[in-house]
């Protein structure tokens, strides 16, 4: 295969940018961003869960989930607990507005997909879901550059 995508990272990035930004149009009334969202749909649909998990998922540095956290707790869309196995860590729950919420912000985000997805047959979607799962696949692994560029360490330089 040589077909080259011409800009894919711009093309992907510009969609779930766009689905993004219209979600966050569409629940601008509960005050609730993307970010926060992804968080909260995570703890609905998994359960609780430590800081260090959500700053996982989320790709970002621990102190900004914490601050994130703040401002959702604030918000009224969860709460911090001691962990039962862990002094120092906490864990994240959803309360029971973010329980009443998720059904109302999920059914946005089914109908932002099937807008998303308009005009493609279920066999496109089917052809694009594993093409992005594959892709996902792809960059999950070390990047094979990388190794083939190591630098030798000072004792294997030295003859």
């Amino acid at each position: 295969m040589n077909y080259r995508i011409e800009k894919l990272g711009p093309l992907l990035q510009d969609a779930s940018r766009k689905i993004w930004s219209r979600f966050e149009q569409r629940t601008a009334s509960y005050g609730l961003s993307a970010a926060q969202w992804r968080l909260l749909g995570h703890l609905l649909r998994e359960g609780p869960s430590t800081q260090t998990a959500l700053a996982a998922l989320l790709e970002v540095e621990p102190i900004s989930v914490s601050r994130l956290i703040d401002r959702m707790e604030q918000g009224g869309w969860l709460h911090r607990e001691a962990h039962p196995d862990d002094r120092r860590a906490r864990i994240v729950v959803a309360t029971d507005k973010a329980r009443r919420i998720g059904p109302e912000a999920k059914a946005i985000v089914n109908a932002l997909y099937d807008e998303a997805l308009a005009g493609l047959s279920d066999d496109d979607r089917c052809v694009l879901q594993a093409a992005l799962v594959k892709i996902s696949e792809n960059l999950k692994a070390p990047d094979p550059s990388k190794e083939s560029e190591a630098l030798p360490t000072p004792f294997e330089t030295q003859t």
